[in-house]
């Protein structure tokens, strides 16, 4: 790995953060507040969140067994997504390469913060390939895109791989884990510490079935997260999305739960399908979704539209021609969706 201060923008790493209020007395008891032109009435609410979401961090420290030093804290996925292109990334001098097809928000914000995206082919299982990905990169490569289990194709990636990537790569390997807890192998946040240039997302979204709050993760080394923190907005994470956080992240039995009955519904709904007319293949998944190729994509898709069953089409994603991608539901909406398509 190069010197973070090499991977960090200049202005960046000389950026002076802005200061709130509620950072500048930390580590003092206070019961007076009025020096953050906040209103004193409407309690609870009147009051900014705590910009670094600290009772939150020590919580969710406890449920993934990360230090809370090693924490980032955004809004949703897509705040962590933009984050190192911000930190690491100049426009219009630098690029990322990312494995393809995958997550689109890793192109969009590519595009958006004027940054070269160098998608690389999965082969034809959807698996990675290591040394494509590094001889994709050039000295102006700062990030190297990673999911897994991946997105639409619902699979892990092959972990010899991913290290390969990690420990030959000069730069930034980011790891998306957004679905691992619906995977049997162990996630790589765990190995933060032992890799200074990798950072690992995951979210709320997905088992915790929080998709509303918009609360994200990312994983890293505490000198990553300090640019993280640098860079993000004070007030990024809001009071009501820390106190739902917290009070779901408190239960992780019931979360356990609701992977154990959705990996349950997978299985029936998969095997299923595979003896439907119109499926010529299930991909393999690690996911709470899987990937499958239909005749005609598109009718198949119209159909279930008329039906008031959405599903999502990917025909038009590289290498998923035909391709329907399928969250499982719950058991009656699974046999809702199995019955419309008999009945095709």
């Amino acid at each position: 790995m190069k010197r973070l201060e090499d991977l960090v923008r200049p202005n960046i790493w000389q950026l002076a953060p802005y200061s709130s209020a509620r950072d500048e007395y930390a580590g003092h008891e206070a019961h007076v507040f009025i020096d953050a032109n906040e209103n004193p009435y409407n309690k609870n609410f009147n009051r900014y969140p705590d910009p670094l979401q600290r009772t939150l961090k020590e919580k969710v420290s406890q449920v993934k067994g990360i230090p809370a030093e090693n924490i980032f804290l955004g809004n949703g996925s897509d705040e962590a997504i933009d984050l190192p292109y911000r930190c690491f990334c100049r426009p219009g001098i630098d690029n990322v390469v990312a494995i393809e097809p995958t997550y689109g928000m890793y192109r969009v914000c590519a595009d958006i913060n004027d940054v070269e995206y160098r998608p690389v082919l999965l082969d034809e299982h959807f698996q990675i390939s290591a040394d494509r990905l590094l001889a994709a990169c050039d000295e102006h490569t700062k990030l190297i895109w990673i999911c897994s289990p991946n997105n639409p194709t619902g699979n892990n990636l092959q972990r010899e791989e991913i290290l390969k990537v990690i420990e030959q790569f000069e730069g930034i390997v980011i790891l998306d884990e957004a679905y691992s807890d619906f995977s049997s192998q162990e996630p790589l946040r765990k190995k933060i510490s032992e890799y200074p240039n990798l950072i690992v997302l995951n979210t709320m979204s997905k088992a915790w079935a929080c998709a509303a709050i918009r609360m994200g993760m990312a994983f890293a080394s505490k000198e990553i997260i300090h640019f993280f923190n640098k860079v993000k907005y004070p007030y990024n994470v809001n009071l009501l999305t820390q106190e739902k956080a917290l009070e779901i992240l408190s239960n992780p039995y019931q979360v356990e739960e609701w992977v154990r009955i959705i990996l349950q519904e997978r299985s029936r709904l998969i095997e299923a399908f595979k003896q439907l007319p119109i499926c010529k293949k299930v991909y393999p998944t690690d996911a709470n979704f899987f990937l499958t190729k239909v005749d005609h994509a598109n009718d198949v898709y119209n159909y279930l539209v008329q039906q008031g069953i959405i599903v999502r089409n990917r025909s038009k994603v590289t290498l998923c021609d035909n391709c329907l991608r399928i969250t499982i539901g719950t058991r009656s909406e699974n046999s809702e969706l199995l019955s419309a398509l008999r009945s095709l």
